[in-house]
């Protein structure tokens, strides 16, 4: 299914994974998933990783209070401590609102 996203603020999460604990990566990725899904102004997420571990995840939020309430969630800092110390090599991070949105799909 295509949403319109025009007005919601997207946090573009771009990473290089380190490759190791791949399972402790794993289920972290799941629970913060499920929790942000559970935060007030979620709005949806998009990810792809490739077999070289350079992943881009983009989380939609309504406005930009509900993506600052999100990164500062102690829960998700907490595990953003982790990615730190074991799970990437490195990330960027850019926030932005969205301008227009549109798609299309085969039928």
């Amino acid at each position: 299914m295509i949403h319109p996203r025009t007005g919601q603020v997207a946090v573009i999460f771009i990473s290089q994974r380190t490759g190791e604990d791949g399972a402790g990566y794993g289920e972290a990725a799941e629970a913060m998933g499920a929790l942000a899904a559970a935060q007030p102004g979620y709005a949806g997420v998009e990810s792809v990783r490739d077999a070289d571990g350079l992943g881009i995840t983009v989380s939609y939020w309504t406005d930009e209070a509900s993506a600052v309430a999100w990164r500062d969630h102690p829960e998700h800092a907490r595990i953003r401590d982790l990615g730190r110390a074991r799970w990437y090599d490195w990330y960027a991070l850019d926030v932005t609102r969205v301008e227009r949105s549109y798609g299309w799909r085969r039928k």
